[in-house]
Formats: C-alpha cells, sequence, structure tokens
C-alpha cells in the first residue's frame, strides 16, 4: 500500500479520537500491498506526536564533575589558533586536526604510564579544549574528560555523575524538542526507525495479533508511523500489542506520559492496542522470554534500536539465542558503525576507533545545525557520557549498570548469522529509505552491504555510520 507522508498528516491533522474509524475508511488502498513508512515532517509530527532518547543536562551544571578534573577553558577560538598543537609552528584554528594528534598522543601516554608527558599533554588540552569552540576545541573538550578520567580511574565515578545530572534534568518537553530538531535536520535516527519499520510491516503483513518487542531508548519515536501504516490496511485492522524493555532510568522517568500518548494516538488511528512496560532490569541480559508474554497467537516481531551494543559481550549470544525462542517472523537490528567491542583490551586502538567514530558525528552536527544551535549543544554533551564509559569504565568488572561496546555491521552479522537468516531489504523499503534521505542537505547517501554482510547502511560524506539489517528464523 503506498501511502504518502503528507496525505497522512493531512488526513490525520484535523482528527480526533472519536474520528479513528473514519481516518481509516477514508483511504481506500489494496490489501497486501506496500505501506509507505516515512515519518511525517517534523512539524507534523509535534502536532500528533514526539519523543526523544538523548540524555540531556543543563548548562548550568556544565562543571558539577570538575572538582578533581582539570577546569576545561571556556577559551574562544581567536584564542586557541595562537596555539600550535603539532609543535610544527602551524596554528591550530586552520583545520589541521590538532585536537586529533594530542589526544592521541595523550592516549599513547597513558597506555605507556608516561606521568611526565601525561601532564604536559593534559595541560596543553586543557588550554585549548572549549565546549563552545570549533569542532576541534569540542573533541578536545570532551575526550579530555575521558583522558583524565583514564588517568586517575576515576571513570565509574564520573559516570556516575554525568547520569545523575542528566536524570535530574530530563524533561519531556525539551526532549521533544531536541529530538524534533534533530530529525528536521539529520537522518541519524529516522534512517533506522523507516527501514526497521518496512521490514517489520512486510513480515507481519495479514496477521490479526501481532506483538511487537522493542528493546531500544528511542522512547516509541518510531511506532506512530507504523500504526498509521496498520490504520489503512483493507482488511480487519489488527491488534497490536507493544512491549517496551526499558532499563535507563532517564527513559523509565518518562514512560508513563509516553503510555498515555502512545495509547491516545492508537485510539486516533483506529487501532486495537495494547501497551506493556518492562521496566525492572538493571540491564538487557537479565530479559527472560517469560517476562515478555508471548502468546501462542501472536506474529512477533523484535525490534532492537542501539540495544545490542548495551549487552555484556560475553551475553550477546545467549540473548540472541532467547530471541529465537520466541519464534519471532523477525527481528530488525539498528546499530552506529563502530567497532568498541574487539579493540576493548587495546586502550589506544579502542581510543583511536572511539576518536574517529565521534569525530564524525561531531562534525556531522556542525554542518547539519547552525553554528548557535543549543540542540547542537545539548546532543555534543550527550555524548561526554559515552565517551567516559567506553574509554574510563572497566566493564568487565562493572556489572550495576549496561556497557557501551559497539561492533560493527560486519560483527553483528556474523554473530546474528549463528542463529538466524538475513532478510533482504524489499525494493520498496529501499525506496522509501531513499525519499527520506532527499528531505536532507546533501552528503547523506544509501549503501548496500558488503559480500558476506547483510543490511543497509546510512553513509554521511561516503563513511558508513549506522547500519540497519533484519533476520528470521
Amino acid at each position: 500500500m503506498k501511502l504518502s507522508s503528507a496525505k497522512v498528516s493531512k488526513e490525520s491533522k484535523g482528527a480526533s479520537p472519536s474520528h479513528g474509524g473514519h481516518h481509516k475508511n477514508s483511504l481506500h488502498l489494496k490489501h497486501r500491498s506496500h505501506h509507505s513508512i516515512l515519518p511525517l515532517p517534523p512539524v507534523d509530527a509535534l502536532e500528533q506526536w514526539s519523543s526523544v532518547t538523548v540524555d540531556m543536562y543543563n548548562s548550568n551544571n556544565n562543571n558539577h564533575n570538575q572538582q578533581q578534573q582539570p577546569q576545561t577553558s571556556h577559551t574562544s577560538t581567536s584564542r586557541s589558533s595562537d596555539y600550535s598543537a603539532g609543535g610544527d609552528g602551524e596554528p591550530s584554528g586552520t583545520g589541521n586536526k590538532w585536537a586529533s594528534r594530542l589526544l592521541k598522543e595523550c592516549a599513547r601516554a597513558i597506555s605507556d604510564k608516561d606521568s611526565s608527558k601525561i601532564h604536559h599533554l593534559l595541560w596543553m588540552l586543557n588550554e585549548l579544549a572549549s565546549p563552545y569552540g570549533d569542532c576541534d576545541q569540542k573533541l578536545a573538550s570532551y575526550f579530555l574528560q575521558a583522558l583524565f578520567c583514564k588517568a586517575t580511574e576515576s571513570g565509574q565515578r564520573c559516570f556516575k555523575t554525568l547520569t545523575s545530572v542528566a536524570e535530574k534534568s530530563h524533561s519531556f518537553d525539551s526532549a521533544r524538542k531536541l529530538i524534533l530538531k534533530f530529525q528536521e535536520v539529520s537522518p541519524w535516527t529516522t534512517f533506522g526507525h523507516v527501514a526497521a519499520n518496512g521490514a517489520i510491516l512486510e513480515a507481519l503483513d495479514g496477521e490479526p495479533k501481532l506483538h511487537i518487542i522493542d528493546i531500544s531508548n528511542t522512547l516509541c519515536t518510531q511506532w506512530p508511523t507504523l500504526l498509521e501504516a496498520l490504520a489503512t490496511r483493507n482488511d480487519d485492522t489488527p491488534h497490536l500489542k507493544l512491549t517496551v524493555v526499558v532499563t535507563a532510568n532517564i527513559v523509565r522517568s518518562v514512560m508513563k506520559e509516553i503510555s498515555q500518548r502512545m495509547e491516545k494516538f492508537a485510539r486516533l488511528m483506529g487501532v486495537p492496542f495494547e501497551f506493556n512496560v518492562i521496566s525492572g532490569l538493571n540491564h538487557i541480559g537479565e530479559l527472560t522470554k517469560e517476562a515478555l508474554g508471548v502468546l501462542e497467537d501472536e506474529a512477533v516481531a523484535v525490534n532492537c534500536i542501539g540495544a545490542l551494543r548495551r549487552v555484556d559481550v560475553g551475553e550477546r549470544a545467549a540473548l540472541i539465542q532467547m530471541f529465537r525462542s520466541l519464534g519471532p517472523k523477525v527481528v530488525t537490528v539498528v546499530e552506529e558503525e563502530a567497532d568498541f567491542s574487539s579493540t576493548r583490551h587495546d586502550f589506544v586502538k579502542c581510543f583511536e576507533e572511539c576518536l574517529r567514530f565521534y569525530t564524525l558525528y561531531f562534525e556531522m552536527l556542525d554542518e547539519c545545525f547552525t553554528a548557535t544551535s543549543n540542540e547542537k549543544l545539548m546532543l555534543e554533551r550527550e555524548c561526554s557520557r559515552s565517551i567516559v564509559r567506553v574509554l574510563a569504565c572497566d566493564n568487565d568488572q562493572d556489572k550495576e549498570g549496561e556497557c557501551e561496546r559497539r561492533e560493527r555491521g560486519s560483527q553483528w552479522s556474523e554473530r546474528l548469522k549463528e542463529v538466524f537468516s538475513p532478510v533482504r531489504f524489499s525494493d520498496d523499503v529501499a525506496d522509501d529509505v531513499k525519499a527520506l534521505l532527499k528531505r536532507y542537505k546533501a552528503g547523506w547517501a544509501l549503501a548496500q552491504a558488503h559480500q558476506n554482510e547483510t543490511g543497509l547502511y546510512l553513509t554521511w560524506k561516503e563513511e558508513a555510520v549506522v547500519w540497519v539489517s533484519a533476520w528470521k528464523p
């Protein structure tokens, strides 16, 4: 069923919960043809539904964790350009990647336990870094924090402080505005939503009872467009049960409001709907088949967005086997393209991969947002927790929460092929993704997986940044 986002927006904008049935019957579409799963433009989506996964904290709390850390200098770009970071006489603010050179040198000094060099480089980075400067200054600021924590073995304490600050200042309204702005300027998150929704709709087409198990921290931003597509099926509208697995406290705090909005939106669409939340877990590895309450007459889809990387490396195989035991019609996996797993016992290699990935991310934010964007600053600050988690926390010893061990699409393909068979994304789904990317500025593209891999890649300036795949038993 080809359902244009413009038509959905127009039909549903003026609707009310009591008009859900009218909305469904007003669209005469053929059964089993393609459902377009493009999200609404952000302005239209704001009127219906929105939420966010991004952890934020107030700029007033920026130095909350700096008592035992070097005071980050709020140096202007012009001041930092007076320094020659590479020692070669070139100014540091001329795009010669001074931050990367200094940061890598500091990481090697920490690995070598060269205390004199560590102190010198940390001091130099502290003088040059600023969260309000150019891309190099920002990278220096956030990676300086992680390097200091690694050098002083204070990573766990810093991570907990950053988490606590983020949780205290998190609000649904500010989060909503942030995610909408991010989706407006970048397909980083919507790429995975569109591709996964397309695979789920095709796998569950014609089924009367659907059960989607959502293991992610995306706060259900993925599901409104899927509900709209279900509402336009020309046969009996299926019953949808959505089970959301939540582990992060920052997500738990807004799930009541998310639940109310989801139920209201389902009524608006005329889709019989049941919403369940599983929130008593410390980490996803504790999830069991029994807790999910899957019934024999339900067609099951398991949706994992940024979820598998938060599972301990040694527990991933068992979790994937548990997914198989559910008898799912499809399992969708979306992960960012970085390897913090195979390098986890080599600090320098892990640091270089982490720096490579976040340099891409920060440069993307710089190009997609305006220079003075508060949303960009919030997204950059959210990265600080992940960077500290990856580089300065011992995940092998810390069992209190989730890890941050990403793997590349090729690595996930190897793992998942041990239990599942890959599902090829249809041409219709690929077309929907391409149509999505046309909404954004030049630089974004869709790429097919290489040989012996599966799935689709979102690329930014020819660098793969997000991977999506679909699987079946």
